[in-house]
């Protein structure tokens, strides 16, 4: 193992020892944990209400410890935890988004993609999609109402930024099976298409695998989830590769589709092992990335 790989691993392992332990003030630039899902085109990311008790300065600090460069913050985050009120959405104030750019930046971090409502309010969108392109955002993810969807294209075409419909479970969103987001995609810019939850689909009953042959060529956006019942609506998040989600194989499922652009680590059981559980996401991810480059 050269010294790059020993450092990678052994910052790896110790984040994953637990949110109680102070992590370093320092905003030194995060070195990359997962080099082989990088080479194959996945760019690694954590949906930040994964971090929800904490505000998005101190989401970062634990993403960062872990390797990963990228995060998708929910509009509903709370900034830093001086300021409860400011929310991380299209509301921020200048000065604030101007910190936030700094922050990620001397970290080597991007706010690659965006979770936000949006829907036929076309100054509030417009909000949104100026917000994302100050912050060099490439992906708003949002489940918006079908009758949006002729403004949002616009603006996605203006703006060039893609939009990624999330398919929540079914009953709980309208874009829960894949038919249903390719329905709405038909003869409408390639900008716009999936943000392809497993856990989601697993919870709905569908098989993960199938659903990503049948989204092939509109998946915009991924989120790495598993959960520990096929088809119960309610079946809480378990690591990944632990539940029912046939992970390895969906992984191999997004390589044979040549899919080059984020895999986001969507993880909703908090506990005290958060961390450590993150960092296994992670590990898991990477280890599917080697085997299948091989």
């Amino acid at each position: 193992m050269n010294r790059r790989r020993f450092l990678q691993t052994a910052g790896t392992l110790a984040a994953g020892a637990g949110l109680g332990r102070a992590l370093p003030a320092a905003a030194a630039p995060v070195l990359l944990g997962t080099p082989h899902a990088e080479q194959l085109g996945w760019q690694l990311s954590v949906q930040l209400f994964t971090y929800r008790r904490f505000s998005l300065y101190e989401a970062i600090d634990h993403v960062a410890a872990l390797g990963i460069r990228h995060i998708e913050p929910r509009s509903t985050l709370r900034l830093d935890p001086q300021r409860p009120a400011v929310k991380v959405n299209e509301d921020m104030p200048a000065a604030m988004r101007r910190d936030l750019r700094a922050r990620l930046q001397d970290r080597g971090m991007f706010l690659t993609s965006f979770f936000a409502d949006v829907g036929t309010d076309a100054d509030q969108a417009k909000r949104v999609f100026e917000f994302c392109r100050e912050m060099g955002t490439t992906t708003l993810v949002s489940e918006p109402p079908t009758e949006a969807l002729d403004l949002l294209e616009k603006l996605c075409g203006e703006y060039q930024l893609n939009l990624a419909l999330h398919n929540h479970q079914r009953g709980k969103s309208r874009y829960w099976h894949p038919d249903e987001v390719l329905a709405v995609c038909r003869q409408r810019s390639a900008r716009i298409g999936g943000c392809c939850d497993m856990g989601q689909w697993v919870r709905s009953g569908l098989d993960p695998v199938g659903c990503l042959r049948q989204m092939a060529g509109r998946i915009v956006s991924f989120h790495l989830k598993d959960v520990t019942e096929k088809g119960n609506l309610n079946a809480r998040n378990t690591v990944l590769g632990e539940g029912q989600a046939d992970a390895g194989k969906v992984l191999a499922e997004l390589k044979r589709q040549r899919y080059h652009g984020l895999t986001t680590i969507d993880y909703e059981y908090d506990t005290p092992a958060l961390q450590a559980d993150v960092g296994k996401y992670a590990a898991f991810v990477e280890k599917c990335a080697r085997e299948v480059a091989e």
